[in-house]
Parts: structure tokens; C-alpha cells; sequence
């Protein structure tokens, strides 16, 4: 009889969806666990292929400044000589030598000068490109924000 007063007064159905419900929240703790590895292993892809494009774009400039500078430099050794040569015919010392040495003197500091501003400049170019992966980082927040969102609501 007190099971037909529960049915009847509604006590029964509701214990029946209670029980349901608790039964539900470990399903839903699992789904929630599995988005959550869905969305950090989407967003960790993300992060690998911004850091894969700007590691290749490193190494493809790295190969080409070597390249360049050997080649440079080779060519750089010639063109010196040469104009060190040319500087020391200025001078009129005594001895051959000493106009040598102050052609290659003059050159040599001319050029360190140059190399130094030179290299002065691509440190400050190198040193402006921001190496953070943006796309990624601006992902995370958005998701640090929705997250943070989600279980105030």
C-alpha cells in the first residue's frame, strides 16, 4: 500500500529519474574527459605545425645566409687583396712593405666597419620576428576563456 501512496503522490517516478540522472553523470564526466583530449590533441596539432613552418623557414634561411656568405667571402678575400693593393700604391715609404701593410690596414678596418653594421642589422631584424606561434596561443586563451565560462554557468 505505501507503494501505491508513493506512485500515486509522484515520489516513486521521481526517485526513478533521480537514480537515472546519477547514473548519466559518469557517462557525461567520460564524454566530457574525451572533448577535452579531442580539443588539447587538436590544438597540440596546431601547435606542431606553426612550429614545423617556422622551423623550415629558419633552416631554408640558414642554408641560403651559409651559402651566401661562403661564396661572399671568397669573393669578399679577392676584392680585398686587390683593393689593398690599389690603397697601398697611395702611399710613398721607404720600403714596398710598409705601403702594403698600410693598404691592407686601411682595408682591413674599412671593412670590419662595414661587417659590423652589417651584422649589427640582421641580429636587430632576427631579433623583431616574434617566434611565438600566435594562432596557436590565441586558440588556447579562446579555450581557457570558454572552459573558464563553461563551469561558471
Amino acid at each position: 500500500m505505501a507503494d501505491l501512496e508513493r506512485t500515486a503522490t509522484g515520489t516513486a517516478p521521481a526517485t526513478t529519474t533521480m537514480t537515472s540522472d546519477i547514473e548519466a553523470i559518469p557517462t557525461l564526466f567520460g564524454r566530457l574527459a574525451d572533448d577535452v583530449m579531442t580539443l588539447l590533441d587538436t590544438k597540440l596539432s596546431l601547435l606542431k605545425v606553426e612550429l614545423k613552418e617556422d622551423a623550415a623557414i629558419y633552416g631554408r634561411a640558414a642554408g641560403g645566409i651559409g651559402a651566401g656568405a661562403i661564396i661572399a667571402g671568397v669573393g669578399l678575400a679577392l676584392t680585398l687583396v686587390a683593393v689593398a693593393f690599389f690603397v697601398s700604391m697611395l702611399f710613398s715609404f721607404d720600403t714596398p712593405a710598409a705601403n702594403y701593410a698600410m693598404g691592407f690596414l686601411i682595408t682591413g678596418v674599412l671593412f670590419v666597419a662595414i661587417g659590423g653594421i652589417l651584422v649589427y642589422v640582421m641580429k636587430n631584424r632576427l631579433t623583431a620576428r616574434n617566434p611565438v606561434p600566435n594562432r596557436s596561443v590565441d586558440e588556447f586563451r579562446k579555450d581557457k576563456q570558454w572552459l573558464k565560462n563553461e563551469t561558471q554557468g
